[in-house]
């Protein structure tokens, strides 16, 4: 049996500029300009190695080129198709532009690791190495493997990674709970209905206790993508289905998303809880809004104490938060465990290494400060269709008693 904790009505109380707060704005313009900079010097560095100084045929050297700066000015297309055109036109423009970028994402760091070897060898034999054509051809064809091997693993199969998590004083009656976890689904580019009703029935075949939903669930507004985003209110689980926001949410309207996600019988937890009977125990479910909400005005900040206020005091507490890194405002609050995503796993190898610049754990289980944290590689993918070195997951957590 579960008990209602009444969140707060959501509300954007911040000053802002047609809905949008106008340092949010500014910080958007910077962080925008700073992305094009970055991607366009990462292109030509791109195309200096593989069609310039590979020595290929001009006409083949022009059409690279053409190809290069098409797909760079294509990654922005994308962005403005999703806020300007109809779903089914803004479809296409997606896929050429996330294929591209994740083609962008694996010749990228290929390049620079046959750079590296170059250059290695010049200083091993202290003679100049020149690069060559079959250095190019070595590139492409090592990256046209690993995309292919990228795009099944992101589209193909659904993984369960079943685990284990011994929680502090949980009662006997929680022994064996068992929570199913989605994350990071990233409905609305390249994924869609199918994709999420896929997902909702591979979480029911688990049976589980509880399903927690932490962020990220969308890409696009409530107005274009509500109909693909439907499937979820098949999720059954003996106590409900507990969502939180993620950071894209709050990209395409956070406050809708959570009102239309609850219309359709999940448990929305905006810095509030519910709490869990069974044979006289009780645990506690716990959610935060994320730490992007920041943006939005205070009603949406992540408030631990708001989330946790008249909580049982000695009942377990499983908290949602979409960033692992959420971990760290939680600590001293007798959190048995926090449920995360937002990682990705990293996505596309070598990015999982830069993920550790930005968060405490790109995976799997870790205890941070005092805080035992579960973070999910994510259920789908965001952008590109590709995944290399982090296969998605859904998870099935297995409460114990220790």
């Amino acid at each position: 049996m579960t008990t209602d904790v009444k969140p707060p009505a959501p509300a954007d109380d911040a000053p802002a500029l047609s809905g949008v707060p106008l340092r949010y704005l500014l910080r958007g313009i910077a962080f925008f300009t700073l992305v094009v900079g970055l991607l366009g010097l990462f292109h030509r560095y791109i195309g200096l190695r593989v069609l310039r100084d590979a020595q290929w045929n001009p006409v083949v050297v022009e059409l690279g080129w053409g190809v290069l700066w098409l797909g760079f000015f294509s990654i922005f297309a994308a962005f403005l198709a999703g806020r300007l055109m109809p779903r089914r036109l803004a479809l296409g423009v997606h896929w050429a532009a996330f294929m591209w970028l994740g083609c962008f994402a694996v010749l990228l760091p290929f390049t620079a690791f046959a750079d590296i070897g170059v250059w290695g060898l010049s200083r091993a034999i202290s003679t100049s190495v020149a690069w060559g054509r079959w250095e190019s051809i070595a590139i492409l064809a090592t990256s046209a493997l690993a995309l292919v091997f990228a795009f099944r693993t992101a589209r193909g199969t659904l993984r369960v990674e079943r685990r284990d998590i011994a929680i502090d004083n949980l009662p006997e009656a929680f022994e064996g709970f068992r929570i199913a976890q989605i994350t990071d689904v990233h409905i609305g580019e390249t994924l869609d209905g199918q994709f999420l009703t896929r997902v909702v029935q591979s979480v029911n075949d688990l049976n589980a206790d509880m399903v927690a939903v932490t962020g990220d669930l969308v890409d696009g507004a409530v107005s274009k993508i509500a109909d693909e985003v439907a499937p979820l209110q098949g999720l059954q689980a003996k106590e409900g289905a507990f969502y939180i926001t993620g950071n894209h949410e709050y990209y395409h309207g956070g406050p809708e998303w959570e009102s239309y996600v609850a219309s359709l019988g999940l448990h929305v937890l905006h810095n509030t809880h519910r709490v869990i009977h069974r044979q006289g125990a009780a645990l506690t479910v716990a959610g935060v809004t994320d730490l992007e909400g920041r943006n939005r005005g205070p009603s949406h900040a992540p408030d631990i104490e708001a989330a946790l206020e008249n909580a049982p005091p000695h009942a377990p507490k499983i908290l949602l938060a979409h960033q692992p890194l959420f971990a760290r405002y939680a600590q001293n609050k007798g959190i048995s465990l926090q449920l995360s995503g937002h990682t990705h796993g990293g996505q596309i190898f070598p990015f999982m290494f830069f993920v550790k610049l930005q968060q405490p754990v790109v995976s799997g289980y870790k205890v941070i400060g005092d805080v035992p944290t579960y973070t999910s590689r994510g259920t789908g993918y965001w952008g590109p269709p590709f995944r290399l070195g982090a296969a998605p997951e859904i998870t099935l957590l297995t409460l114990r008693r220790k």
